[in-house]
């Protein structure tokens, strides 16, 4: 149904919308494998460094693939519909947002009057700063911390949310001060991270056993630039929705 041709000016503002986009994702992937990006600073870093994290480890790759054949197909692209039954690839970007966050810090916030959190007394006035790595590798709060395990996240019967209103880790935020876009952000992630897996066969590159993904000491950064081999594993009429 196009009702007074909003079929059309919707086809052409996500044209406009993926012809901004996709210069400013393959310029950034070109920065991750020239060395010359070793930081993340937003969702597309997070998604890249998600990418090579399934890469060393086939068998969650597998899993998410398979959910999404199971969910969606080969016959159609990921849609947002199907977000809500891809738990296994909502896990997988949630275990992302945990271990490798797109910042060191949250945004400094101000105290307002003297509190005392977590046995510590806070003075009025004080600039108080979460550590997102701190909080998403605390032993106290995650079994075995270092280790990429996207299964911690799933409990029978409830869908997996990208939002951590408990503070085990930081991913949108939380409280008044929030990210107002958090529903938008998870669609966003889980359509692009969803789009990876089900358009793509990836391996590491040439006769490379896997992908390095070893911190710089004390920095927080990768050692070596990332890279990888994709290999298209859908129709090809299929394709060009992605880029036209």
């Amino acid at each position: 149904m196009n009702l007074d041709g909003q079929e059309k000016i919707v086809k052409d503002a996500n044209k406009t919308i993926r012809n901004y986009q996709n210069p400013i994702i393959d310029d950034r992937i070109r920065q991750w494998k020239s060395g010359e990006r070793k930081e993340m600073e937003d969702l597309t870093d997070v998604l890249i460094t998600l990418k090579d994290k399934l890469i060393n480890q086939p068998e969650l790759l597998a899993k998410a693939t398979e959910e999404i054949d199971r969910v969606v197909g080969k016959e159609r692209l990921v849609e947002e519909s199907d977000i809500g039954s891809l738990n296994y690839v909502k896990a997988c970007a949630r275990e992302s947002f945990r271990l490798h966050p797109m910042s060191p810090f949250n945004v400094p916030h101000v105290a307002t009057q003297d509190t005392t959190v977590a046995g510590y007394f806070i003075p009025k006035g004080s600039h108080a700063m979460l550590s997102r790595y701190g909080l998403g590798r605390n032993p106290k709060a995650w079994a075995d911390p270092l280790r990429y395990d996207p299964e911690r996240h799933l409990k029978d019967g409830v869908e997996v949310v990208l939002t951590e209103h408990d503070l085990r880790f930081i991913s949108f935020s939380t409280g008044r001060r929030g990210c107002v876009a958090a529903l938008l952000g998870t669609c966003m992630t889980t359509m692009l991270l969803a789009r990876l897996i089900q358009c793509f066969t990836w391996s590491p590159p040439g006769n490379a056993r896997g992908i390095d993904l070893t911190e710089k000491e004390d920095e927080l950064v990768l050692v070596s630039p990332l890279t990888a081999t994709a290999v298209p594993r859908l129709a090809p009429h299929l394709y060009p929705t992605i880029t036209n």
